[in-house]
């Protein structure tokens, strides 16, 4: 399974967006499930979901841009 189905998994209702690659890699997510949640409450949410991609090395960094689609409008 890749990354980008791993989270709409997880985050079934999210808008998802995946660009670059390696070092480089951004993804941002609009969810609801961050309403309510700090920035490291999110991004932690988010890490979580990934652990197994950190550890096995296949990601190694990514920058995370986690919004509730209120902070959108």
């Amino acid at each position: 399974m890749d990354i980008t189905n791993l989270l709409k998994l997880n985050f079934p209702e999210a808008e998802i967006s995946f660009d670059g690659e390696d070092c480089n890699s951004k993804v941002l997510i609009v969810s609801r499930q961050f309403d309510g949640l700090s920035t490291i409450q999110r991004h932690k949410l988010v890490l979580s979901t990934l652990k197994d991609f950190f550890q096995s090395g296949e990601l190694h960094a990514l920058s995370l841009i986690t919004k509730s689609p209120s902070e959108m409008s």
